[in-house]
């Protein structure tokens, strides 16, 4: 009997959950998500009320399975969820997700598993469940996202076509519940074989076994001029693309295989076989229904899961969980070899760390045979780069802080470019081709972008959100004119005949001589940090000096501007915008531009696609809070609450040591 079979008790109203496995208590996170779903881990003997936890077919679950028929009380099996996190838990980091099952294990097909009668009896005909379903399919795909998705993007696939065939740890779970074992898996690679006459045959190692935590069921034994391992961690998706057939007894990829389009071969007994999606071997006889993939995602994915946000110490929907797991892969496979970073202020050095050095410490150093020695990638300021230096460029992302850079705020966003930098037209950035590649967007990338821009225009945001003055503006027809910093690296290299703020006032009066023009000091600027004062008196109705100016922008009919990202927030809350420049967010169909804007810009993207690349895809993120990468929303969240840091004493000091260092330093030379 195992744990509240026969006793025709519900499990889900326990809310004491007694266990007997130390990871229960050991693991944070496991507990957090069980008492988020209601229930309070403990330690002695369950009463009538209470139920006992066990961590699904582990080495000391038969403890609470006897325990539970002792004292009658049902037993709630824990799993990891199928997108658990970067790297197995072996490697001490937590789950983002479990499966909570108070009738069996979806692993094993003995009593049939939550899951199951999820997959045999639900309905599955909902179209809001199942469009969230293709969404999500699509943007794991194109994240490429599996239970761990700590692989190596760049790792060398074998060329194809030819025959997957999907190894598993040795005493897994999984197997031994289908009944496998190594004869089982070596008359698998037969069939394999004999089935694809000809057809060059992968095995493709676990990742537990890659890492040198567990055995497998093939060695370098079963290879052969036709049979090759690959214990690399490589993309699931794109070994899956050149696969003529998949077989598998009941791993997790033969689930992504069906995704992926295949019939996968199988020889377990998986939660994912049965349903007409698999040609299986020994198929569980109680398994009559045909479902389509979407549906059993919806069912295993969307329905079964219990999903958590580290951010915000919630439960949540799938897909927070996609937005949470796309910040930190990205960051993984972007840092995981290093960094060596040049051109770095002092100050800068400690926030740039934080947001690139989680995986290995970074090198500053601003000579560029460093990195070669090092065989890192090195990263430039941007400001500081050479015309033909090939290291990635850093800057400022567009949800910087609360507070100016100048006044040494550190930034709660940067942004890194292997191509080029937004501001400087004269060559393709990695944001140019993002805003190109969004001129198309799915359902769920226009509703998040949406969502977005509904969030940052609901809470007033904007890049350095400092508040401000707020005016009561003339009536008319009213032209907003930014100011700018005008020796700022986005008036260098993308403002055209028009680059002083005098010109650009003079411009807009010229064309405008009857609407009401304000003009708006840049925050540096009116600081005394940067250059670009003005008299503007004469030439604009009003200077709002010191001004909120997502305010403004909620009172004006149009932006006039070089390059300010004034102009990327007016697009956000529907204002006109007309540009004498090429800012990133210029020449896409969504201005009005009077300056000469790159040729190759010829996508139309939508506002909700310029905005996608533009904070989605583009910067990197990482939360203050937690100090994890993390999605765009999560710092909207923090700016809006104010959860945000200050300027710390010692950047001032670096800065002061720094300047002091290079008006000096002729006398060490």
């Amino acid at each position: 009997m195992t744990g509240h079979e026969g006793t025709g008790k519900a499990g889900g109203n326990c809310p004491r959950l007694f266990v007997y496995n130390s990871g229960f208590l050991t693991q944070r996170r496991v507990r957090r998500i069980l008492a988020l779903s209601g229930h309070r881990i403990r330690l002695g003997l369950p009463g009538p009320e209470d139920g006992v936890a066990v961590w699904g077919a582990s080495p000391t679950a038969h403890r609470g399975f006897a325990v539970a028929a002792k004292r009658d009380v049902p037993v709630l099996r824990v799993e990891d969820a199928f997108l658990r996190s970067l790297h197995p838990g072996r490697a001490g980091e937590p789950p983002l997700g479990l499966t909570l099952d108070w009738s069996g294990a979806h692993f094993d097909p003995s009593p049939p598993s939550d899951l199951e009668q999820i997959l045999a009896t639900a309905p599955l005909d909902d179209s809001a469940l199942l469009n969230r379903a293709r969404d999500a399919i699509a943007r794991i795909r194109e994240i490429g996202l599996t239970k761990y998705s700590g692989f190596d993007p760049d790792a060398p696939l074998p060329a194809p076509p030819y025959v997957l065939v999907v190894d598993q740890t040795l005493g897994d779970a999984s197997v031994t519940a289908s009944g496998a074992d190594r004869a089982r898996f070596r008359e698998m690679l037969v069939f394999a074989q004999l089935e694809h006459p000809g057809m060059p045959v992968v095995i493709k190692t676990h990742p537990e076994t890659q890492a040198g935590y567990r055995p497998g069921h093939f060695d370098a034994q079963d290879a052969s001029d036709r049979v090759t391992l690959l214990s690399n961690a490589v993309n699931p998706w794109t070994l899956l693309e050149g696969a003529v057939g998949v077989y598998t007894v009941s791993s997790q990829l033969g689930f992504e295989a069906i995704l992926a389009g295949h019939r996968p071969r199988v020889f377990g007994q998986p939660f994912y076989g049965g349903w007409g999606l698999t040609e299986d071997e020994d198929p569980v006889p109680r398994r009559q229904r045909s479902l389509t993939r979407v549906q059993l995602f919806a069912a295993a994915m969307m329905l079964y899961p219990t999903w958590y946000d580290p951010y915000r110490d919630k439960l949540c929907e799938l897909e927070t969980v996609l937005d949470t797991l796309e910040a930190q892969v990205r960051a993984w496979r972007e840092d995981r070899h290093g960094w060596v970073a040049s051109g770095m202020r002092l100050w800068k050095r400690r926030p740039v760390q934080s947001m690139f050095g989680r995986e290995k410490r970074m090198i500053f150093s601003d000579d560029p045979a460093r990195a070669a020695d090092t065989d890192r990638r090195r990263m430039v300021w941007a400001t500081r780069a050479d015309p033909d230096d090939s290291a990635a460029r850093i800057e400022d992302g567009f949800l910087r802080s609360r507070g100016l850079g100048a006044d040494l705020v550190p930034p709660l966003s940067l942004v890194s470019d292997d191509l080029g930098i937004y501001y400087d037209p004269r060559r393709p950035s990695r944001l140019e081709q993002m805003i190109a590649t969004r001129a198309t967007l799915r359902t769920d990338q226009s509703l998040r972008a949406e969502r977005l821009i509904a969030a940052l225009t609901g809470a007033g945001l904007s890049k350095y959100n400092l508040g401000g003055e707020v005016y009561d503006l003339p009536p008319g027809r009213r032209i907003l004119v930014p100011g700018q910093v005008e020796d700022d690296a986005s008036i260098r290299t993308g403002a055209g005949e028009v680059n002083t703020n005098r010109a650009l006032l003079l411009a807009a009066r010229d064309a405008n001589p009857e609407a009401v023009i304000i003009y708006k000091p840049h925050p540096d600027v009116e600081a005394g940090l940067r250059q670009g004062a003005v008299e503007a008196q004469g030439l604009a109705d009003l200077i709002a000096a010191h001004a909120e100016p997502t305010a403004l922008l909620a009172e004006v009919d149009e932006v006039w501007t070089m390059t300010s990202l004034i102009g990327f927030e007016a697009l956000l809350r529907g204002v006109r915008v007309v540009t004498f420049g090429a800012p990133f967010y210029a020449g896409w169909g969504l201005t009005r531009d009077l300056g000469v804007v790159p040729a190759r810009r010829t996508a139309r993207p939508g506002l909700e696609g310029l905005v996608h690349a533009t904070l989605i895809d583009y910067p990197r993120y990482r939360d203050p809070l937690t100090g994890l990468p993390c999605p765009v929303e999560v710092i909207v969240e923090r700016l809006s609450r104010g959860e945000v840091p200050r300027p710390a004493l010692a950047n001032r000091t670096l800065s002061k040591l720094q300047g002091l260092f290079a008006t000096y330093a002729h006398l060490w030379r």
